[in-house]
Parts: C-alpha cells; structure tokens; sequence
C-alpha cells in the first residue's frame, strides 16, 4: 500500500472518529439542556403555586373583612 493511500485511510478513520465523538457530545449535551427545562417548569410550577396560595389566602382575609364591615354597617 502507498504512502498516499495510508495517509488517506488513517485520515478518514480520525475523521470518522471525530464525527462519532462529536454525535455523542451533542448528544448528551441537548439530553442535559431538555433535563434543566424540566427542571425549569417543574421550579416554575411551585412558584405559581405558592403565589396562588398567597393570593387565596389574600382573598380570604379581604373576604372577611368585608363580612365585618358590612355586618357592622348593618347592625349600625
């Protein structure tokens, strides 16, 4: 086998190689972006949780002071 044809191979196999490599990278890469976008919605849900009970309990206080102030209006 030449030289030329040697060099070719072997440039072809690193090749070959460097694209394999770079197929499993990119891949493990975008399975790690798709797992913090979980991640992200699953924080985001709590906080919307959490801020839904704030504004219920919020709701609930206003309620009652509403029921005071008209029962106090109506006893007045």
């Amino acid at each position: 086998m030449s030289t030329l044809a040697k060099l070719t191979f072997a440039t072809c196999c690193l090749i070959s190689v460097g694209i394999i490599g770079y197929v499993h990278y990119k891949q493990q890469y975008d399975r790690e972006l798709l797992h913090e976008g979980v991640l992200r919605d699953i924080e985001r849900q709590q906080r919307r949780k959490i801020e839904n009970i704030y504004n219920l309990q919020q709701q609930i206080e206003l309620t009652r002071e509403l029921r005071k102030h008209v029962t106090n209006e109506g006893n007045s």
